[in-house]
């Protein structure tokens, strides 16, 4: 029993890892980065501060996914993010990366 509860957590750290992986090369692949940083504010915030503002929040990954396309500002100070064109299922794996920042 011990050994089936070790394997299943191993499996899903590596499927959260892998998943992580692909939201940082998906958001790299789009040029996120040249505005956010996981870390520190660049012109738009860090991906940290936006989890931590929205983790939590029912609806909220369909919520920011419309924000990511549609544009907007005002939420983070004056500067205004153009509308975004990435595809659903991209946009879904960058969002779920986004809010799974510590």
């Amino acid at each position: 029993m011990r050994l089936r509860t070790l394997l299943v957590s191993c499996a899903l750290l590596a499927a959260a890892s892998a998943h992580a992986e692909d939201g940082a090369k998906v958001a790299a692949k789009y040029n996120c980065l040249a505005c956010h940083a996981v870390d520190h504010k660049i012109v738009g915030p860090s991906y940290h501060d936006v989890a931590n503002k929205y983790r939590g929040q029912p609806g909220i990954e369909a919520r920011l996914m419309k924000k990511v396309k549609e544009g907007g500002g005002g939420t983070w100070g004056t500067i205004a993010m153009p509308p975004q064109q990435i595809g659903d299922e991209d946009l879904k794996v960058i969002v779920k990366w986004i809010l799974s920042q510590k």
